[in-house]
C-alpha cells in the first residue's frame, strides 16, 4: 500500500521490538527502514494526536513510501523476551507444509510458562484437514524457520531457555467449539494466531484434552 502523504497526516513509527519499552524511538518518515516492523502512528490537521491504530506494518519501498501490513501489536508472544510477532508464525507454519499435502484450518500459538517436564516452550494448537504423518517432525520444521527468522527465539533455544515448540492436534471443528463457547462465532470474529498469555489455550486444553 502507498502511503498518503498530502492528506494533513503526519505519521509516526516505533519499532514493534521497542514498541514496550518504557521510551521506545520513535521516527518520521525520513529515517524508516526497508525490512523493519514497526507500530504506525498517526497525527492528523483534524486533531488526532499521537494515535496508534493497532497495526505493525514493513516498509518494501521508500521511493515511494509503501508498506505492507505485518500483523498486530498487541498480538505477540515475549513471555522470555522472544518479541515473536504474526508475521513469523505464519511464515513458519507455510515453510512447513510448503510442497506437501498438509492442510491448516486454524491455529494459535501461546507460551508454556510453567511447564510440569523439563524447559518453557512455545505451545502450537492446530487444527488440520489432514494431519501430517509425523507431527515431531512437522513440529521441528517449524521451529527451524521460527529460530531462522527470529534471533531472540534462537538465542532463547540455544540457551537453553526454551526448548523447541511442541504442537496440540485440535479435532476437527474444534476451534468453531471455541468461538461459540465465549460467545463469538461468526464470520466477524477470528481467534489470534499468537497471544502473550494463556487464555485461549487454557480453554481449548480443558475443552479438547
Amino acid at each position: 500500500m502507498l502511503l498518503q502523504l498530502d492528506s494533513g497526516i503526519f505519521y509516526e513509527f516505533i519499532p514493534a521490538l521497542e514498541f514496550y519499552n518504557e521510551s521506545p524511538t520513535r521516527i518520521s518518515l525520513k529515517d524508516v527502514k526497508i525490512g523493519v516492523n514497526y507500530v504506525i502512528i498517526l497525527n492528523t490537521t483534524a486533531g488526532l494526536w499521537g494515535y496508534n491504530i493497532g497495526d505493525t506494518v514493513e516498509f518494501t519501498n521508500t521511493k515511494p513510501y509503501r508498506i505492507k501490513v505485518t500483523g498486530r501489536i498487541k498480538h505477540f508472544i515475549s513471555a522470555f523476551g522472544e518479541h515473536v510477532i504474526g508475521k513469523e508464525v505464519e511464515k513458519a507454519l507455510n515453510d512447513a507444509i510448503k510442497e506437501t499435502a498438509i492442510n491448516v484450518s486454524e491455529f494459535t500459538v501461546a507460551p508454556q510458562v510453567n511447564a510440569t517436564n523439563g524447559l518453557p516452550y512455545h505451545e502450537w494448537f492446530i487444527e488440520f484437514e489432514n494431519e501430517p504423518e509425523n507431527l515431531e517432525e512437522f513440529a521441528n520444521k517449524i521451529d527451524a524457520s521460527m529460530q531462522e527468522q527470529n534471533i531472540y527465539y534462537f538465542d532463547l533455544i540455544k540457551g537453553k531457555i526454551l526448548r523447541p515448540l511442541i504442537i496440540r492436534s485440535v479435532k476437527k471443528g474444534g476451534f468453531h467449539e471455541y468461538m461459540k463457547s465465549i460467545g463469538k462465532f461468526g464470520g466477524q470474529n477470528k481467534i489470534p494466531q499468537l497471544s502473550d498469555n494463556r487464555k485461549i489455550a487454557d480453554v481449548l486444553e480443558c475443552l479438547f484434552n
